[in-house]
């Protein structure tokens, strides 16, 4: 595509694309950096400096920008992320009035699961499709030795939370640890089958607060599949064919349930990728490894209208690298961490 091609096709057109064709319609949406867990992959023990209060998007302003976005720029599905976007208080009012939309995007929320039992109902009635839940143990002193916290039973309850509320497929996100919980892919793939829930391996990012990742040692996506083979039959579903979608998924003993692993690392899945994302401070982000952003919260503040601040979006998107560079010599951490981006 020529350049001249490529700014009719984005001067034409009410969506978010880039120089490489890519066309984002997939929005997520950080409510909050706070989270309260200190899982060992994501942030010290003692936590972060987190957000001021006047520096975070109010809901109005949330929901302004989702219905801009949904109405002017293409978007199709937002996602709820954090921090643990169940501490925000808003939320079910956010998610309430999302819904009412025109058009209305599918909406779903990734979340530790903590707040889950008392809040899978409201969510539901609010409006909320489907939920993502991260449990990366079913032992629970892993789980407090990854997580710092001794609330395992309260996540497994959330889960069961929104399965009763009917926000499926639950789909559950597990990081694996070398030296912690690394052995446990058959037995976590055992009991989301047993309870009906869409398991999905997750591999470790380098998103943490103190920049400690590294890739020798990391479990990746063939040592997740090579441990589910000594228990499981794993058959390749749509080889090829995933489109946007991060996961890979294979069918477990013939199906009809399914496994997923997301290898960003190791199988990035750049090329696809049909994501942009707002920072709970109000900034844009083209990619979870960008080192850019774009300030919509100040055009918002300032009074712009809808237009103008789409626009600013626009220009963001354009820009978008081909990939996050992870296989990069001179590939650079963001500064924020995982926790202050949203997932």
């Amino acid at each position: 595509m020529t350049e001249d091609k490529r700014s009719e096709t984005r001067e034409g057109a009410h969506v978010l694309i880039d120089t490489y064709g890519r066309v984002a319609t997939d929005l997520r949406v950080s409510l909050t950096d706070r989270c309260n867990l200190r899982c060992t992959y994501c942030m010290p023990e003692e936590g972060l400096q987190w957000l001021a209060k006047p520096d975070l998007l109010t809901d109005d302003e949330i929901v302004r920008l989702i219905d801009l976005a949904v109405t002017h720029l293409g978007i199709e599905e937002v996602r709820f992320t954090g921090g643990e976007p169940l501490l925000r208080p808003g939320l079910v009012g956010i998610v309430e009035r999302v819904a009412a939309l025109e058009p209305r995007p599918r909406m779903s929320i990734t979340t530790n699961g903590i707040g889950l039992k008392r809040t899978a109902a409201a969510l539901k009635q609010a409006g909320l499709d489907r939920v993502n839940v991260s449990l990366d143990t079913l032992r629970p002193d892993v789980f407090k030795t990854l997580t710092r916290r001794n609330r395992h039973q309260d996540v497994l309850d959330g889960l069961a939370a929104a399965s009763d509320a009917g926000l499926t497929p639950v789909k559950v996100n597990s990081v694996l640890m070398p030296g912690l919980n690394a052995d446990e892919a058959p037995d976590l793939l055992a009991w989301a089958l047993e309870h009906a829930y869409e398991l999905r391996f997750i591999e470790q990012m380098p998103l943490d607060a103190q920049h400690g990742w590294k890739r020798e040692g990391m479990v990746t996506a063939q040592d997740i599949l090579a441990s589910l083979r000594t228990r499981f039959e794993l058959t390749e579903e749509g080889a090829g064919e995933r489109g946007s979608a991060p996961a890979e998924r294979w069918l477990v003993d013939g199906g009809p349930q399914r496994v997923g692993v997301i290898a960003s690392v190791t199988r990035p899945f750049c090329a696809a990728c049909d994501r942009t994302r707002l920072t709970a401070d109000g900034q844009i982000r083209t990619c979870l490894f960008a080192t850019e952003e774009t300030d919509l919260r100040a055009l918002l503040r300032s009074g712009a209208p809808d237009e103008e601040i789409a626009e600013l979006w626009r220009k963001a998107m354009w820009g978008k690298k081909a990939g996050a560079g992870l296989d990069d010599p001179s590939f650079v951490q963001p500064d924020r961490p995982m926790s202050a981006i949203g997932g």
